[in-house]
């Protein structure tokens, strides 16, 4: 699972022991006059965060369809004896394999073997690593408005000069694609800035929901719409298109958003007053000072951080090499093969969004403790998807049954944003901010090293490699599952105790 699940689930958590915890504060919120919700400056700015992070994953995997357009797949076939074209035939009246995907004279190719297309492919995510801790910081003390416009502005505008980069040669590309990580990395941080000033503290599960889910709808919407284009214009023309709407969405951006209702030009008084006296001082930073020597030796912290990297392996792993999957082994043509690797990114998105609600049901009705539920979600997320994986592994030729499997694996796979991916409130919540940027840096890592472990796992393209590939990854999940079982926890840690002791166990 990509963070991003665990950014609009835990707004749901945190707004249920915000009134849990904090009752003079829900009886504030009584008092206030509330404003319509419905075309709200709020709900608005919600709205545009999610067609925002639509844009944001589509810039993130236009490459992974598109590299079955941009390979000349001919010449690697050729020094392989062993090709998944001879061990799974393609169903009569299917166009296969990358040499066959239809593209104008004037479209390049190039003979980049399966160590390069991994390389390529994590290429991204050497960059994306690096800003998650700093771009919360920075969004925190300056705003997260010109830091979220930006990288997406950025990333877009990089984007625009892939088709070149990939002539230069593949050195090149690869550093374009690590730049475009850097500007995205500071997105979701950015996004946590903005609400902490925006979102009232009883609408904060609705709205952090809505902006979040354009991650899952951007890949849903990108896989298909990216084939598409390379079928009719050419690989190009999938980043000039994805390229050109980034930027579009950063223009209406810096145009309509402001960092606090403070500063809006066009918000109503009524809705100003409701936002800043709802939210009151929870709206502010923990200061200067960070205990990170307390958190280098938090044994529940790197609980979370290495259960999220074995989960993310998974998810990164299928979020670039899917579409090469379909492509060499099951020989889908370009449009079945975008249309069928976003079918589990929408399951995904439903799944994570109903755990949510499972779990604040079973949280406010008292049923289990939080120490409990976020095992159990976690469990299920990574377990159950992993046995999928290994149903996949053994699936053959039967491109069947190998969709439905995949589909289920990242569909179960959204059940652990109500467990793992929230759990940095429930055991830190005055460093939540932080906690999330040092979790999704190392969560990041898998993104570099998964695509290409396939690379070389999968070199010839044989169905024994692709075995390889799924059982690796069932067996990371697996892991992940086991170690979060005996070392995570619900319970609010000692140095994350406020001054004055305000700060209480919940949930035992």
């Amino acid at each position: 699972m990509a963070v991003h699940y665990g950014c609009s689930i835990n707004s749901t958590v945190e707004d249920q022991k915000n009134e849990e915890s904090s009752p003079l504060l829900q009886k504030q919120a009584e008092h206030l006059s509330v404003p319509p919700k419905c075309c709200s400056v709020r709900c608005n700015l919600a709205i545009l965060m999610f067609f925002g992070f639509a844009v944001v994953y589509g810039l993130r995997v236009n490459l992974s369809v598109a590299m079955v357009a941009m390979v000349n797949g001919t010449s690697e076939q050729s020094n392989s004896n062993n090709s998944a074209g001879k061990e799974c035939p393609a169903s009569s009246g299917t166009s296969n394999s990358s040499e066959t995907v239809d593209q104008p004279d004037w479209v390049p190719r190039y003979p980049w073997d399966s160590e390069t297309q991994g390389m390529l492919l994590g290429a991204f995510f050497f960059g994306y690593l690096f800003t998650q801790i700093p771009g919360g910081y920075l969004a925190g003390r300056f705003g997260g408005k010109i830091f979220l416009g930006g990288g997406v502005l950025g990333t877009a505008a990089l984007t625009l000069l892939t088709p070149l980069s990939a002539q230069l040669g593949a050195k090149w590309l690869f550093a374009l694609r690590a730049l475009e990580g850097f500007g995205e990395g500071v997105t979701f941080p950015a996004m946590m800035a903005m609400w902490a000033c925006w979102a009232p503290p009883l609408e904060r599960a609705r709205l952090m929901t809505l902006s979040g889910a354009g991650a899952n709808f951007g890949a849903f919407i990108a896989f298909p719409l990216t084939g598409f284009i390379c079928h009719s214009l050419g690989w190009p023309a999938v980043f000039y298109c994805c390229g050109g709407a980034g930027c579009l969405w950063a223009v209406l951006w810096f145009i309509l958003v402001s960092d606090e209702p403070r500063k809006h030009p066009r918000i109503s008084s009524q809705e100003k007053e409701y936002i800043i006296n709802s939210i009151g001082s929870e709206g502010g930073s923990h200061g200067w000072s960070v205990p990170l020597l307390p958190m280098l030796l938090s044994v529940p912290l790197w609980a979370i951080i290495i259960t999220q990297m074995c989960s993310n392996w998974s998810y990164y792993t299928l979020l670039t090499s899917l579409p090469t999957y379909m492509d060499t082994v099951l020989h889908f043509d370009i449009r079945q093969n975008s249309f069928l690797s976003a079918l589990p990114y929408m399951g995904a998105w439903l799944s994570s969004v109903l755990s949510g609600v499972i779990a604040d049901s079973l949280l406010e009705r008292e049923l289990l403790g939080v120490t409990a539920v976020r095992k159990i979600f976690t469990v299920v997320g990574l377990l159950l998807p992993a046995g999928f994986l290994v149903a996949v592994s053994f699936s053959g030729c039967s491109g069947v049954l190998a969709v439905t499997f995949l589909t289920l694996s990242t569909t179960v796979g959204g059940v652990s944003s109500a467990g793992v991916f929230i759990n940095q409130i429930d055991i830190a919540p005055r460093y939540a901010g932080m906690l999330l940027g040092i979790t999704n840096t190392f969560g990041t890592i898998p993104g570099v090293l998964a695509p290409i472990a396939v690379g070389y796992l999968a070199k010839n393209h044989s169905l024994v490699g692709w075995k390889n590939v799924f059982c690796v990854s069932a067996g990371v999940s697996a892991f992940g599952a086991l170690l979060y079982t005996l070392f995570g926890t619900g319970k609010i840690q000692h140095w994350a105790v406020t001054e004055d002791g305000t700060e209480t166990e919940r949930g035992h």
